[in-house]
């Protein structure tokens, strides 16, 4: 396995997409010396987006994140996030009734904008089934993992309503050493109680990749795949969604992906990355 500083390659390119956890930042903060990164990417006037399942929160506020952090230039039409798609199929698709919800208040911000009645699975109750249009995985956090995923599985066994998962994750890293479970674990376990197939966005969709190319093209962006470099830390997710829209891919290890395993994960997964790197840092 070949390591390289991620500087050596990154001036090839015109677009960089970036994954958001494991990449630029864990539950502990941003990874250490990410700044210089987009320091060295507005001065080469490199231009930059970050792609994330993140849908716990909205693109403003995931942004102002980035910005509270020190990271001043990353502003809300950098952000392409899994939960703009979710929004698009609901603005679509659903026209009446309640949206069910797993995630917290602000991670609901997705379907509040198109003025549909939304509803916690905290505070849903089972009585009301029939009146729900569909169920929508957010976040990992704002329910009980007991009583309310529990009442998710119910909800779907007495329906017919489409259950929507806005983050593809199945897990997310905490900090170098241990990861925890995203949304997209839970809607994973609760399919597979509940036998039905569930409407995923999200990496590594193509669709998230075609939305991101055609949003950064409304930027000014390079419409030349050969110019984009997709960046992210877990191969069945950033690497090979990348990899099947055509772009080259580089593979850090400062999330999912850890140096020991990432060897054995490339040779048995058979999702290789174009380049591998420790970080994305700039030096």
């Amino acid at each position: 396995m070949d390591i390289i500083p991620f500087q050596s390659i990154v001036d090839q390119y015109e677009t960089i997409f970036f994954d958001a956890f494991g990449v630029l930042k864990n539950h502990q903060g941003l990874i250490p010396g990410i700044e210089k990164t987009f320091e060295y990417l507005d001065k080469k006037n490199i231009d930059y987006f970050i792609l994330t399942n993140d849908a716990s929160r909205g693109p403003r506020e995931l942004a102002e994140s980035y910005q509270e952090k020190g990271l001043k230039n990353i502003t809300v039409d950098k952000i392409v996030s899994s939960g703009m798609l979710a929004r698009e199929y609901l603005k679509l698709k659903v026209k009446d009734g309640i949206i069910a919800y797993l995630g917290t208040f602000r991670s609901a911000h997705y379907i509040e904008t198109l003025d549909l009645d939304t509803l916690s699975i905290k505070h849903l109750d089972l009585s009301q089934a029939d009146e729900v249009s569909a169920l929508v995985f957010l976040d990992d956090e704002g329910f009980d993992w007991a009583g309310d995923l529990n009442k998710a599985v119910n909800l779907l066994r007495f329906t017919n309503i489409p259950a929507i998962v806005s983050n593809t994750d199945i897990s997310y890293p905490v900090n170098q050493k241990e990861i925890a479970i995203a949304v997209g674990g839970i809607a994973d376990m609760i399919e597979h109680v509940v036998g039905k197939k569930f409407i995923r966005f999200g990496k590594p969709d193509a669709q998230m990749f075609i939305f991101a190319h055609e949003h950064s093209i409304s930027l000014g962006g390079t419409p030349d795949k050969n110019k984009i470099l997709m960046v992210g830390d877990t191969l069945t997710t950033d690497i090979i969604g990348g990899n099947k829209f055509g772009l080259d891919t580089a593979l850090v290890l400062t999330g999912n992906t850890l140096k020991r395993h990432a060897d054995m994960f490339i040779e048995t997964t058979g999702i290789v990355p174009t380049y591998i790197c420790e970080d994305a840092v700039i030096r």
